[in-house]
């Protein structure tokens, strides 16, 4: 018997119907092929004869696991942005401190002490594995340290220790790739080093790459593709670095002013950079630049009150968070990706602080 075979439905030679339950394109499925028989469905790629089944059928964000070679899955990539809670680790009060704060995303309110960091810290960067649930957070001023921790953010408590920096330093940025986090720049003195480390070990981070100009007291933000290092002492430059290259970052853009010390915040299409200290003079504004052009910054709205250095950013899917800063703020602020415009006032932390680790889940 000749022909295509599909679901034998005679005795006769010839193409057979279809089998049910099976998608053919010469193309692979994305994570938007939103299957009309929901999960089992079968896709072939016609052109490579590779083979997906539906294992999550959600609209927009199904998931196709590859069952030919076993590789190649179809998933939606995880953003960094959180959609349950903004976090605030250490930060100077007084004195070096541990505290680890926790607030919801969902409902306006006062920080809760949910934690300790595994040693006092302030000017330390952070990264979030979202997929797996924990935070991580690295470096440290006074003394300077090389410590990476990690803190689960599923059940909270105390966290634990992960691995080490290349070195002890602190005033760095952080950055957050689907699998890996980032750290760039840096002091003392001004570094220009780019570091990764992976979040699934416990491995020492590694040098990938390296700034196009040596920055400390710099902001950390991240696209779903590339890592962006801010501001700096004496500086307004924006420099972009790919997380899937060695290549070294490039000077793409500028803030509206230059500052150090301001707090980062990402949303799916912009980065956020508020506060900060220009020549010794404290900034409220909020700068706003695209991720998909490489163009200067712009002027966007005010924070609350007017803060100097080291604000902590956090990034929901909707809102960008400040907290704390200079004279120990205990302010927690947001504002609205969609519209724009001035914080405003939503809670207070645990107690003020600035130079703190801000992150999210």
């Amino acid at each position: 018997m000749s022909g295509i075979i599909g679901d034998n439905t005679g005795d006769h030679s010839g193409q057979i119907a279809t089998v049910q339950g099976v998608t053919t394109s010469s193309g692979d499925p994305a994570i938007d092929t939103n299957p009309s028989g929901g999960i089992g469905t079968v896709f072939v790629n016609t052109t490579s004869g590779e083979m997906y089944a539906c294992t999550d059928a959600t609209a927009g964000a199904n998931v196709w696991t590859n069952v030919g070679d076993g590789t190649g899955d179809i998933i939606p990539t995880i953003p960094s942005q959180g959609t349950i809670s903004g976090y605030m680790h250490g930060g100077y009060f007084a004195g070096v401190d541990n505290v680890i704060d926790k607030w919801s995303f969902s409902s306006d309110g006062n920080a809760t002490d949910v934690g300790d960091s595994t040693y006092d810290h302030y000017g330390s960067a952070t990264s979030s594995d979202r997929g797996n649930g924990y935070g991580y957070c690295c470096g440290s001023s006074g003394p300077y340290v090389d410590h990476i921790e990690r803190v689960s953010y599923t059940s909270d408590g105390n966290a634990t220790d992960h691995s080490n920096l290349l070195a002890a330093k602190a005033n760095l940025a952080g950055h957050t790739s689907e699998l890996y986090g980032f750290a760039s720049g840096g002091s003392a003195p001004a570094q220009n080093v780019i570091q990764k480390w992976q979040f699934s070990t416990t491995n020492d981070s590694t040098d990938v790459c390296d700034l196009a100009s040596a920055q400390q007291m710099v902001s950390g933000g991240s696209s779903e593709t590339h890592g962006y290092t801010s501001g700096g002492y004496n500086t307004n430059m924006i420099q972009k670095f790919s997380f899937s290259s060695t290549d070294n970052a490039t000077d793409i853009a500028n803030l509206t002013e230059i500052k150090a010390g301001s707090a980062a915040t990402d949303s799916s299409t912009h980065g956020y950079h508020a506060g900060g200290d220009r020549y010794d003079t404290p900034s409220n504004v909020v700068d706003k630049h695209s991720f998909s052009s490489d163009d200067d910054s712009t002027d966007v709205g005010d924070l609350t009150v007017i803060t100097n250095h080291m604000v902590a950013g956090q990034s929901s899917t909707t809102h960008g968070y400040n907290s704390g800063g200079n004279s120990n703020s205990n302010v927690i602020s947001k504002r609205s990706y969609a519209s724009d415009g001035n914080d405003s006032d939503v809670g207070d932390l645990t107690q003020g602080r600035n130079f703190a680790g801000g992150n999210q889940y």
